[in-house]
């Protein structure tokens, strides 16, 4: 599928990044090119140590930031594929810094959106959050915001050969800024965990988990798509235990921004979504159904349905996280 395409992710030195490039490099050794897109040359001088030019002449290093669309167009131009990776995701900081969360969330969004209208790029895959589903915060709104240009992208490529669809997961388990590291540092240091509610809830999903569904969109997406997948849910205080089983959970209340649980598809998307295997896909709303629903081989939801962490059916216990813990921990090679 991708040996001997060319490949762009922006964002490209952070927690998915790496993993994609992992993955695409065992499982596509063959690819053409592999543009690592990113602003910090320091991680990006880190990350080119794990792949030497001698060994890996087809991972490239590029920096730039996709607020500047120019430069982006640069980096496009023998691009067959882009992942639009890159964002800024903390939510806290999108609220004290709302002008620099949409300058790089929805301005870097339309320019991914314009090079790739102006280059060869064949398809486009952004990541979202299940934060852009009725948001509640600065991040979320930027994320849908994004999210719709990529969907409506669609309607201006005429009559070329190129799809946009976007990916929506949630928690990824492990990725920088996460809870699972901060319980773990904090773990460390003395028997108290703070949690923000007892009742806290959030999807959980790995970071290989969320690489295949993308390498899966890749191949599969007809364009127009948001696709969801059906993953377990946790609550916040079953992953401090699986962490910690003796710690004191100190409940500090739900910080500014943030859901007691969150959903990825809504009760008013209910009406334009579909499910298959792994996935639903929540389809735009002028789109022929059955043109999706025959491709997918899938079905329609139930009208009024919501995916939502605290009423999913599907739940991570203690166990099961210590289980995940413990492959993230060796993997990352990171010390319990």
């Amino acid at each position: 599928m991708l040996n001997e395409k060319s490949i762009l992710i922006t964002g490209g030195t952070g927690s998915f990044g790496k993993m994609f490039t992992k993955m695409i490099l065992e499982h596509y050794p063959n690819v053409k090119r592999l543009v690592i897109y990113s602003r910090d040359e320091l991680k990006q001088f880190e990350m080119a140590q794990l792949y030497p030019k001698d060994k890996y002449p087809q991972v490239r290093f590029f920096i730039g930031d996709v607020r500047d669309g120019a430069r982006f167009k640069r980096a496009c131009e023998v691009i067959d594929v882009i992942i639009h990776a890159a964002a800024l995701k903390q939510v806290p900081t999108a609220e004290y810094n709302p002008d620099e969360c949409i300058k790089t969330n929805i301005g870097g969004a339309q320019n991914v959106i314009d090079a790739a209208l102006s280059t060869n790029v064949k398809v486009v895959i952004a990541l979202s959050t299940d934060k852009a589903a009725a948001p509640v915060n600065l991040y979320g709104a930027t994320k849908l915001v994004s999210d719709k240009l990529f969907i409506a992208a669609n309607n201006i490529k005429g009559k070329r050969d190129l799809r946009f669809s976007v990916v929506r997961y949630g928690n990824v388990m492990g990725s920088r800024g996460s809870v699972i590291p901060f319980f773990m540092a904090k773990a460390k240091n003395g028997n108290v965990l703070p949690i923000t509610h007892h009742e806290m809830t959030r999807f959980n999903i790995s970071l290989e988990e969320g690489v295949e569904m993308v390498l899966w969109a890749i191949e599969n997406a007809l364009g127009g798509e948001i696709f969801v997948p059906k993953i377990p849910s946790y609550k916040i205080e079953t992953v401090a235990k699986a962490i910690s089983p003796k710690a004191i959970l100190e409940d500090i209340g739900i910080r500014p921004g943030e859901k007691l649980h969150e959903e990825m598809i809504t009760e008013s998307d209910s009406y334009n979504t579909i499910e298959f295997d792994r996935y639903f896909a929540i389809l735009p709303s002028d789109a022929n159904k059955d043109k999706y629903l025959k491709h997918f081989n899938g079905w329609e939801v139930e009208k009024g349905f919501k995916y939502n962490s605290g009423t999913n059916t599907e739940w991570e216990t203690v166990e099961s996280m210590q289980d995940k813990i413990k492959k993230f921990v060796d993997c990352n090679f990171i010390p319990i």
